[in-house]
């Protein structure tokens, strides 16, 4: 575990590694004893600096969701980051890839809160009777680390290489679809408005088994740290495609069986 100097530079690092767009080396490198506990204060560090400059809290995201990625990472739960007003992006506006350091999208569907979720012993019947509807999304991710060199303590430190979300225009009950089993296909192309090729795709079902259980634990986990998922926020569950990497110019529509579409454009 770091002591409060320690921690307090981490975060500093990571500031100046996502104003100056220059990734640092590993966290885990650079502090060999850091573990979780440290890696979520960091996180709630800058958090704290930036809603202290005017951001707001907008909702969460859930990462290491799928089986696979927790193997990967040799966990057996997965992380949280937040998602503040700064990091809402458009549909109808391109987004400067240049402005992240590895940038790549996450295929997700968004549940946005009707009401507050409990914290201690939130359940899945909790979460669908708080959730106001269910959109299609996309999040950015990326790392301030270099090369995407992560482990564990460096994706939570880093917001849970959180850096933007796009929702789509649909607004769906989450009475009228099955939510554990959701098809999703990303779509790209070659030209600057070419969004027909095939790039991935998944189902929800790759969310531990049911997206909303993603979010019921979310509730609990955060609660731990004194943080709620209230009403009006966006939760986004993890992915239930594989991360696609971005550059200039990439055009990419997640179509969502049952539910609609989003898209994103990189300049």
């Amino acid at each position: 575990m770091l002591d409060e100097a320690l921690r307090a530079d981490a975060a500093g690092r990571l500031r100046a590694a996502e104003r100056d767009r220059a990734p640092i080396e590993p966290l885990t490198d650079t502090y060999p004893d850091i573990d979780v506990v440290d890696a979520y204060e960091i996180q709630l560090a800058n958090i704290r600096r930036r809603l202290a400059a005017g951001a707001r809290v907008y909702g969460h995201k859930v990462g290491l969701s799928s089986p696979v990625m927790q193997r990967m990472m040799g966990v057996d739960e997965p992380d949280y980051g937040h998602l503040l007003d700064d990091m809402v992006l458009s549909q109808d506006e391109p987004i400067e890839a240049g402005r992240y350091c590895y940038p790549r999208i996450e295929v997700e569907i968004g549940y946005v809160l009707g009401a507050s979720l409990p914290g201690e012993g939130c359940t899945e019947e909790d979460v669908l009777a708080a959730t106001e509807y269910v959109v299609p999304s996309i999040e950015l991710i990326d790392s301030r680390i270099r090369d995407w060199r992560i482990r564990l303590a460096d994706t939570i430190a880093d917001n849970a290489s959180s850096a933007g979300v796009i929702l789509g225009d649909a607004r769906v009950s989450p009475k009228g679809l099955d939510l554990a089993d959701i098809e999703a296909v990303l779509y790209s192309g070659d030209g600057p408005f070419d969004d027909t090729t095939e790039i991935t795709r998944g189902n929800t079902s790759a969310v531990l088994g049911d997206p909303t259980t993603a979010v019921a634990w979310l509730a609990r986990k955060v609660a731990s740290f004194g943080v709620k998922l209230e009403a009006g926020h966006v939760v986004l569950p993890g992915s239930c495609t594989r991360a696609v990497d971005v550059r200039p110019g990439d055009v990419f529509r997640a179509e969502f069986a049952g539910l609609g579409s989003v898209s994103a454009r990189f300049e």
